[in-house]
């Protein structure tokens, strides 16, 4: 099935290798993502369980018994399978049955609740997270500069090419929606803003169908905004609510929302690194908190070209959000994790990329290249610090920069290099 117009994404290369491994493939994420275009590209017949013709017929015989929709030439693809939960024992008991790999291919844009599955599908059915594009998928970036061939301390140094301030301003703003990358910029800014009032008006109450608050769903939505990039714990969340908005809102209701969030992939937090560092630091626990998307942080936060560029804090904190965004898509395109690090004595390292092998890559993010010599030195000095307490230090030390016209590595040996440069 496949189509012409198909943008080519960072994990297609991944979804044939699970094809090739598993039974059945579930590729998970954010509604307007691209899993269907995805899915549909590499699948050679489908079932929209979706669909609303013949009112929503798909969805009533899916209902009614499971098995009658997976006939079709491999690899089948089940679109929004979570809607009827019961397919996946079908489609796990059917790849079972056949002994095959590659059979089909499931999309879900949320999590369904454990009830009315009985089996965890392990060993047939590969689960894959997929985001919304990076800039290399865009187009906005050269791919000038493979991160994994970075992670292994290979880098040519290059003249990369002037960036505008501008474009990543609008690469903010905009987000990596298949769908948004052709529209004047007024325009899609739309997008992100009535995908957090759909979630606010409708997906809150589908995913279990419990009836929530409407108006501290929004409330505690925006502070997550106002708190994107940082460690804020559920307890300063609760305080930032009471505090911006004048309202209240309790911490277990905060749990439960944020759960939910979860569960509709609006929100993917960075988890803290210090597994394979060893050293006598002691390593704070917190999540970094993220939208999946940083146009969902601006939509929420009103924020124009204007407002961004009148307020370079906030503009830099979304900064550091897209960059983790891309470098997350290029880390697991190679088997790699993303997270970040953060002790007890207020030392903090952007981006962490665990490698398979165990070792691992620091990484700063700063927006302007006059803070350039400042992140390498923060970097120079965590690094010295985990290896002066026995521990592992990073394989390498780099500066993701959003304004410098060059990759290189610096004398001190720390690397550098724009983000409009970078692929996986």
């Amino acid at each position: 099935m496949k189509n012409e117009a198909y943008k080519h994404r960072v994990i297609d290369e991944i979804v044939v290798q699970y094809l090739t491994a598993f039974g059945a493939v579930c590729i998970e994420g954010p509604k307007w993502c691209g899993k269907t275009w995805t899915s549909r590209y590499h699948c050679n017949s489908e079932y929209l369980v979706g669909n609303p013709d013949n009112n929503f017929q798909n969805r009533r015989l899916a209902e009614m018994s499971p098995s009658l929709i997976l006939p079709g030439t491999a690899p089948r693809m089940i679109d929004e399978w979570q809607e009827v939960p019961p397919i996946w024992d079908a489609i796990r008991y059917e790849v079972d049955k056949r002994g095959t790999k590659g059979q089909f291919i499931l999309t879900g844009s949320s999590t369904p609740k454990v009830k009315g599955i009985l089996h965890s599908g392990a060993g047939r059915i590969g689960r894959l997270r997929m985001h919304t594009m990076s800039l290399y998928e865009t187009g906005r970036s050269s791919g000038q500069v493979s991160l994994k061939a970075l992670c292994d301390g290979i880098l040519t140094p290059t003249f990369t090419g002037e960036v505008d301030l501008n474009i990543l301003i609008d690469s903010i703003i905009r987000g990596g929606w298949p769908g948004n990358q052709e529209l004047p910029l007024k325009e899609a800014a739309l997008l992100p803003l009535e995908y957090m009032n759909a979630v606010v008006e409708d997906e809150v109450h589908r995913i279990d169908g419990v009836q929530r608050d409407k108006h501290k769903v929004m409330l505690l939505l925006r502070s997550l905004a106002r708190n994107e990039t940082t460690t804020v714990s559920n307890k300063l969340l609760k305080n930032d609510v009471k505090g911006v908005d004048d309202e209240d809102i309790d911490i277990g209701t905060i749990t439960i929302y944020l759960d939910i969030f979860n569960r509709l992939f609006l929100t993917e937090n960075q988890e803290p690194f210090s597994s394979n560092i060893r050293s006598s630091v002691r390593v704070k626990q917190a999540e970094k908190r993220h939208f999946t998307d940083p146009s969902l942080a601006c939509a929420l936060l009103r924020a124009t070209p204007e407002k961004l560029i009148g307020d370079l804090d906030t503009l830099g904190f979304l900064f550091e959000a897209l960059c983790e965004r891309d470098l997350r898509i290029y880390a697991e395109s190679f088997g790699a994790k993303l997270y970040h690090y953060q002790d007890y004595a207020n030392r903090e390292i952007d981006a962490v990329v665990e490698l398979e092998n165990g070792d691992w890559c620091a990484f700063e993010v700063k927006l302007g290249a006059n803070k350039i010599d400042e992140a390498a030195e923060s970097l120079k000095k965590i690094r010295d610090k985990i290896t002066a307490d026995g521990g592992k230090p990073p394989r390498i030390c780099c500066v993701i920069c959003g304004l410098t016209n060059a990759a290189y590595q610096r004398d001190d040996g720390v690397y550098v290099v724009p983000l409009t440069a970078l692929k996986n």
